[in-house]
């Protein structure tokens, strides 16, 4: 036993951590009795349909466990539940909400409770499962947001019909006039929006002049009606468009129209991003055993792979293949790219960008 014991030290692990992850099974059968006695589980997040087509479903059929599910957008949705709190009304168990949401509001205003010490199960608990040896979490305590996936973000997509890929290989070729009125982006002065999230990585890169000719000179129609850009770059109404989605260009590619996602432009570094979601714990969450099950489940790779076909997202845990991804997509190990969700890039950096930004493109 003390051979062990030292063993177990080696590696950086206590006996009694040792001891929990022994008895796992035990903790998990009684966590799942009494999640089953509260009946319900409710999260917070976007509206993907994986969760109501497969999530939800597969869940609830497994453990026994309805999920009432609070769609739309989170930032609308986290400050519903913040004015609830203030009033006493605890009613929210866990949050499926972005990076930014999740550091600059839930984690900075201490909405949120650890969910390291949640995890049961082995496959989530087991470093080997995971690309950076440990269950990946981005908040500063390491202990209360836990990343899920890493992808590279798309900079771009063409309507090929239109644009050929040969006239899109630069960043500067986004400056050309011949696109001049002729890309689409959600609104840049945004903070939590992809608008604003692909204009700051230009800004931070490239310089405001840059930013100023791309959305001031170049004159790109903005929209907040996301699912509209998608059906302007198939149709060659704006062959261009800095904000589209691959899990929704997929479906037109695969219909045939001509749509390429562009991962690399020259003259700027790719980014990395935790979409479509980082998961956290509500304070005080009301059905504390369901959403144990629940945080638990998500993050096993039958629940992450859902999400990782669905969206086109590569994940990270070491266990999925990634095959039907587009390699460009998928991050190269050794490779230290900017990171979205690293929580001082988000938290300051990012948010005063986004401010020199507004005041670039006159936004108050």
């Amino acid at each position: 036993m003390r051979n062990i014991v030292a063993l177990l030290m080696s590696f950086g692990l206590a006996p009694a951590a040792w001891a929990q992850t022994a008895d796992w099974q035990k903790t998990w059968d009684e966590t799942l009795a009494a999640a089953k006695k509260e009946g319900k589980v409710v999260v917070v997040g976007s509206p993907h349909p994986e969760m109501r087509n497969e999530i939800i479903p597969r869940f609830t059929a497994r453990f026994g466990i309805a999920v009432d599910f609070i769609a739309g957008k989170s930032g609308e949705n986290v400050e519903r539940v913040r004015i609830e709190r203030s009033s006493g009304i605890f009613a929210v168990d866990a949050f499926m909400v972005g990076s930014s949401t999740s550091i600059n509001v839930l984690y900075a205003d201490k909405m949120i409770d650890p969910l390291l010490p949640l995890l049961i199960l082995p496959e989530v608990t087991d470093g080997a499962k995971w690309k950076p040896g440990k269950p990946p979490f981005i908040d500063p305590d390491g202990r209360y947001i836990l990343r899920l996936f890493s992808t590279i973000d798309s900079l771009v997509f063409i309507n090929a019909d239109q644009v050929k890929p040969e006239e899109m290989r630069s960043v500067d070729d986004l400056l050309n006039l011949k696109w001049k009125g002729k890309i689409s982006t959600e609104d840049p002065t945004i903070d939590s929006g992809s608008g604003g999230n692909k204009a700051v990585n230009f800004y931070s890169q490239l310089g405001p002049e840059f930013v100023r000719k791309l959305y001031v000179d170049q004159k790109p129609v903005i929209s907040r009606n996301r699912r509209q850009f998608a059906d302007w770059l198939a149709r060659g109404t704006y062959p261009i468009c800095l904000t589209c989605r691959v899990d929704e260009t997929r479906p037109l590619q695969q219909a045939g129209y001509k749509i390429l996602t562009i991962y690399e432009l020259s003259g700027l570094r790719s980014r990395v991003n935790s979409t479509p979601f980082t998961l956290s714990v509500a304070g005080k969450a009301p059905h504390p055993n369901a959403t144990r099950v629940f945080v638990n489940w998500l993050a096993t790779k039958e629940a992450v792979e859902i999400y990782s076909r669905g969206d086109d997202v590569a994940t990270l845990r070491t266990d999925l293949d990634e095959s039907f991804l587009d390699p460009a997509a998928v991050p190269r190990p050794g490779v230290a790219y900017p990171d979205d969700a690293d929580p001082t890039w988000r938290s300051t950096e990012k948010l005063e960008i986004g401010s020199k930004i507004r005041a670039l493109l006159k936004k108050p």
